[in-house]
C-alpha cells in the first residue's frame, strides 16, 4: 500500500454510459483531489460476451463530456497499466494458481444443472442460496482423474464454515457478517477468465488503490474480497460504500422507471455543469449548504464523512429546476446561444433533416413541426393515437420485444434499424407498416412523420429507447400495460424466438 490517497472507479463497457457511474466517479475523484491523490479509470471487461469497444468509448466520452477527469486510464496511460483486465489476465491466472496451491481455492465440476437444483432446495427450505462445498470433498486423485477426462471445472474460493466477517466502513462503520451468509464464490471461470472478484482484487493491490469507494451493494461482497486479501497476504484498502441512486419510489435507479444513460442527458439538452452539480447534491452538502456549486468548490470542501446515508433520490424534474438555474444564472444571452448551436442548433444536425424534411415542404414553416420530434425530449400524444387499430395489450408486447431487440443493436443507423424492424416484422407475422404504426407515434409524437428509421438513427440509443419506455408507462397506466405473469411469459416466448436478452 502506498501513503498516496488513489481511488478508482471500474465501469464494465457492456452498455450505454449509466449515471450511477458519473456518480461514483465524482465522489472518488472529489476524495482524491482533496487529499492530493489520484485517481484511476479502470475498464473491467471480464465479461467477454458483452464486452464491447463502443461501450467503452462512450463511457470515457460521456464522463468527459461531465466533466469527470482521471489521472490514470486506458486512454491516458499511467505507471501501473495496462488498464483494461482483459489484458491482464496472466497476473489473474498467476494469483488464482497461488490460491490453488495454498489450499485457500478448489476446482468445482459441478454443472448448471447440479447447481440450479441444489439452488431450488435451499430457497424451497428458506435458506441463503450458496454454493454447497459438494466439491470441496474431491481428493487429490478424483480432482485429477476428472481433469483428465476434460470435464469443464472453475476455481472456487473456500470460505471459513464458521465466525463472522468483521470489517470497518468509513461511514458505516464496524460491520460483521456470517461465514454462512458468504457463497464459495467462483473466482476463476471455466474459460480460464477471472470473475469480478478476484480481478478486483488484484488491480486494487496491483494499481495501489488505498481507499475503494463503491455503492452499497457491494456490502455482501465485501467479506469475499477480504478472504481474498488474507489468502493472498496483501493489506486491504479502506471501504466507503455509498448509498444508491433511488428513484423516486426509493427503488433502486432503473432505467425501466428514469433515463439512466448519461448520453439521455447530452442529447436531451442538459448542461454537463449542472449534471455535476446535481450528482454532487446526492447524499452531499457543502459546508454553508449551497445548491449551486462547481466541481472544484465540491473538491475543496469535500469530506466523506458528511455523505448522507440516506437513499438519494434521483429526480429529474428537480435536475431540470437545477440546470434552469444554471441557464438563468450562470450563463450569458451569448453563452447560451452558443451551447444551444453546439447542442442542436448549428448546420450539421439540421443538414441531416433537410433530405427528410423537404418532400414534405411547402414552405419554410412546415419544417419546425414536422422536425420537432427530434428537438424534444419527449412527444406528447393521446393513448389512442399509439394504439390505433391494434389491441392496447398487442401493442404494449410489441413494443416490449422490440424494446429488447433495440438493447442488443451495436450499431445505431438507418439500415441497422431497418433490419432489426425488419426482422421484427418477419418473426411477429406482420406486415412492416403494421408493425412500425406506433413506433411512429411514441418516436415521433405522430402517425405521419419523417422517415422513422431516419429520424431513430438521428434522434439516438438513448432517446429512443427512453421513448419506447414512456409508451409502455402510459400504457400500464391505462390498464393495457403488461402484468408481472404476462411479462414473464413473454420473456419466455422471446428467447425462444429472438435468443437472450441483454439488460
Amino acid at each position: 500500500m502506498t501513503d498516496q490517497v488513489r481511488t478508482r472507479i471500474a465501469p464494465s463497457p457492456t452498455g450505454a454510459p449509466h449515471v450511477g457511474t458519473a456518480y461514483m466517479a465524482l465522489f472518488n475523484s472529489a476524495f482524491a483531489r482533496k487529499h492530493g491523490g489520484r485517481m484511476v479509470l479502470r475498464i473491467e471487461d471480464t465479461d467477454q460476451l458483452r464486452s464491447t469497444p463502443e461501450s467503452e468509448e462512450a463511457i470515457l466520452q460521456a464522463l468527459s463530456w461531465m466533466g469527470v477527469t482521471w489521472d490514470e486510464g486506458p486512454d491516458c496511460g499511467g505507471e501501473f497499466g495496462p488498464y483494461r483486465q482483459s489484458e491482464r489476465t496472466a497476473l489473474y491466472q498467476a494469483e488464482a494458481q497461488r490460491l490453488l496451491e495454498q489450499g485457500n481455492a478448489y476446482p468445482c465440476f459441478c454443472s448448471s444443472e447440479r447447481l440450479d437444483q441444489v439452488r431450488k432446495e435451499q430457497m424451497a427450505n428458506k435458506e441463503t442460496p450458496r454454493y454447497d462445498g459438494h466439491c470441496l470433498l474431491l481428493t487429490p486423485e478424483e480432482i485429477e482423474e476428472r481433469k483428465s477426462r476434460k470435464e469443464p471445472w472453475v476455481l472456487r474460493l473456500k470460505v471459513p464454515a464458521e465466525g463472522e466477517c468483521r470489517f470497518t466502513d468509513e461511514l458505516r462503520g464496524e460491520i460483521s457478517i456470517e461465514w454462512t451468509q458468504i457463497d464459495h464464490q467462483v473466482i476463476q471461470k471455466s474459460d480460464g477468465f477471472p470473475t469480478y472478484h478476484l480481478a478486483n482484487v488484484v488491480d486494487d493491490h496491483l494499481m495501489k488503490i488505498s481507499h475503494v469507494i463503491r455503492g452499497e451493494e457491494w456490502i455482501s461482497s465485501t467479506p469475499k474480497h477480504i478472504l481474498l486479501y488474507e489468502y493472498l497476504g496483501w493489506d486491504a484498502p479502506v471501504f466507503t460504500h455509498l448509498p444508491l441512486l433511488r428513484n423516486p419510489d426509493k427503488s433502486k435507479l432503473s432505467k425501466r422507471k428514469n433515463p439512466t444513460s448519461i448520453n439521455y442527458y447530452q442529447d436531451a439538452g442538459f448542461l454537463p455543469e449542472a449534471m455535476l452539480n446535481y450528482l454532487g447534491m446526492m447524499g452531499y452538502t457543502l459546508p454553508d449548504q449551497r445548491e449551486i456549486f462547481s466541481l472544484d468548490e465540491l473538491c475543496e470542501t469535500f469530506d466523506i464523512k458528511r455523505v448522507s446515508l440516506g437513499g438519494p433520490i434521483f429526480d429529474v424534474e428537480k435536475l431540470k429546476w437545477l440546470n434552469g438555474r444554471y441557464l438563468r444564472e450562470k450563463l450569458s444571452h451569448e453563452e447560451v446561444l452558443q451551447k444551444l448551436i453546439e447542442w442542436k442548433g448549428g448546420p450539421d444536425f439540421f443538414r441531416k433533416i433537410i433530405p427528410m424534411a423537404l418532400p414534405r415542404l411547402e414552405t419554410f414553416s412546415d419544417f419546425f413541426p414536422i422536425s420537432q420530434f427530434l428537438l424534444n425530449e419527449s412527444p406528447v400524444y393521446p393513448l389512442e393515437d399509439l394504439a390505433g387499430k391494434q389491441e392496447p395489450v398487442e401493442v404494449a408486447r410489441i413494443l416490449k420485444v422490440t424494446e429488447w431487440e433495440l438493447e442488443k443493436a451495436s450499431s445505431w443507423d438507418r439500415d441497422s434499424l431497418s433490419s432489426i424492424f425488419q426482422n421484427l416484422a418477419e418473426k411477429e407475422g406482420k406486415k412492416l407498416k403494421e408493425l412500425l404504426a406506433p413506433f411512429f407515434v411514441c418516436i415521433t409524437g405522430s402517425k405521419v412523420s419523417l422517415p422513422l428509421f431516419d429520424g431513430m438513427a438521428l434522434l439516438g440509443a438513448d432517446l429512443t429507447r427512453t421513448r419506447i419506455r414512456k409508451a409502455l408507462q402510459l400504457l400500464s397506466e391505462n390498464g393495457a400495460g403488461l402484468s408481472k405473469k404476462r411479462l414473464k411469459g413473454l420473456e419466455k416466448e422471446y428467447r425462444q424466438s429472438y435468443g437472450n436478452r441483454i439488460d
